[in-house]
């Protein structure tokens, strides 16, 4: 039912504050995860470096995340403020001060890699983009959509999104939240599936210092943080059991009870899920809770693949090619017929967000006013005529074409960075190391 344009990873990230070994920790995760870094010391210096910079997150010392926001009236990235001690009345001043989320230290792997998750959803990113909760198309089931998010947004109702991996089941749930009368109190949005079971519960209930080994301090867990706003939990067929059990008493008593905690805490939130899986066949397996799944599926929206929607891919990819024609710098450019009739015939098996990033791709490394076909099929999943029953068994490895169009990928972003295998490493959304590895696998000098 969607044409949304689902956020990209963030890549380019602000770090505001002293240069003391806090910042220099985070720098590091960062640079592994491959995100471009820039560091400023003073407030001062953020706005020219804005003007002149796109950046898709700042992580700023406390206070100066909260004067960030505070001089810069919202025309910031989405702010994330790190402070020294876990406070949760200090956390919530910040939040409502404007910033987008709050970390503690010691900053870890895991809670930077979410925070970067929430700032990637953020209707503030990119900083000088226009990137709101864009529902694009015009078909009928973009319209169909439309009337139920209208419909649905001003209630409580709990509402669960189904539709396979890049469909933009978020961003659904974002413009429900951001049609209702919760739009003032925030979205808080986590991935079952990216979680360890181990530390789901105390993402979502939270815990008292000392309830279990690496509990140095008191942690509110999502349930509180998205109090009077929206919970939304994505792939949540992934969720154990034993965490179902616990997220059903929360929904229906409308409280939490933090891991450690004697009593519970009340919180007013309205929760929006997703998945890919089928859960009424999970039901029937054993694998999730009958009474949660209906609690869950009060309101049931279906998404479409892409390739049931083709009435739809020319206006998103025409969005898709003016959006990252602008952030890369690039005069007007624009599909010709023959481009825009391939991108309506293929499978598009990761759906919305596929069609995006091949676009994206091709703008990065094209470099005429047009984008043809003879060089966006080598960037798309090719559909073969049948091959003859003589046909060499190695031809149908897919192995074998995965490589050779890595391969062939590799080869082309060296060439537009004239060799630069860092800025390389950038236009193929891998990593330095995983750049050099490849290119040492596949003989590529």
């Amino acid at each position: 039912m969607t044409g949304i344009a689902a956020p990209t990873a963030v890549q380019r990230v602000l770090l505001l504050g002293p240069d003391d070994d806090a910042r220099r920790a985070l720098h590091a995760m960062l640079d592994r995860a491959g995100t471009h870094v820039a560091a400023i010391t003073e407030l001062a210096g953020v706005a020219k470096y804005l003007e002149a910079n796109e950046c898709d997150a700042v992580f700023a010392a406390g206070e100066l995340a909260a004067q960030l926001v505070g001089v810069a009236n919202g025309d910031t990235p989405p702010v994330i403020a790190v402070v020294r001690e876990r406070d949760l009345s200090a956390s919530l001043a910040l939040l409502e001060a404007g910033v987008d989320d709050v970390m503690s230290e010691p900053l870890d792997e895991l809670g930077v890699s979410l925070a970067l998750r929430h700032a990637a959803s953020s209707p503030r990113r990119a900083h000088g983009i226009n990137a709101t909760t864009t529902l694009i198309g015009d078909g009928a089931a973009m319209q169909e959509l439309r009337a139920v998010i209208e419909r649905v947004s001003v209630a409580k109702t709990t509402v669960l999104i189904h539709g396979e991996s890049g469909t933009g089941k978020e961003l659904v749930a974002r413009a429900i939240h951001d049609s209702s009368p919760r739009r003032a109190k925030r979205f808080v949005a986590i991935n079952c599936a990216a979680i360890p079971a181990a530390l789901l519960e105390s993402e979502l209930f939270g815990h008292l210092k000392g309830s279990f080994t690496d509990a140095s301090r008191d942690k509110a867990g999502l349930f509180e943080e998205a109090d009077g706003g929206t919970l939304f939990l994505d792939e949540v067929g992934e969720l154990p059991l034993a965490l179902q059990a616990k997220l059903l008493r929360a929904l229906q008593e409308g409280e939490v009870r933090p891991i450690g905690a004697q009593a519970p805490i009340k919180v007013d939130v309205r929760l929006i899920a997703a998945t890919l899986r089928d859960l009424t066949a999970e039901v029937a397996a054993g694998r999730f809770r009958e009474d949660l799944f209906y609690r869950l599926n009060v309101v049931p929206i279906d998404i479409p693949p892409l390739r049931e929607r083709p009435e739809d891919i020319e206006v998103l990819a025409t969005f898709f090619v003016g959006r990252h024609a602008a952030r890369h710098g690039r005069p007007e450019v624009v599909l010709s017929d023959g481009a825009l009739e391939a991108l309506r015939q293929q499978p598009w098996p990761g759906n919305v967000r596929e069609l995006e990033n091949v676009l994206e791709r091709a703008i990065v490394l094209s470099d005429g006013p047009s984008i043809d076909l003879a060089f966006l099929g080598t960037m798309m999943t090719v559909r073969p005529a049948a091959p003859p029953i003589e046909a060499e068994l190695s031809e149908l490895s897919i192995k074998k074409a995965t490589r050779e169009l890595e391969a062939d990928l590799i080869k082309r972003a060296l060439g537009v960075t004239q060799g630069n295998r860092t800025n390389a490493a950038k236009l193929l959304e891998i990593s330095h190391r995983a750049l050099l590895y490849k290119m040492k696998e596949y003989g590529i000098s």
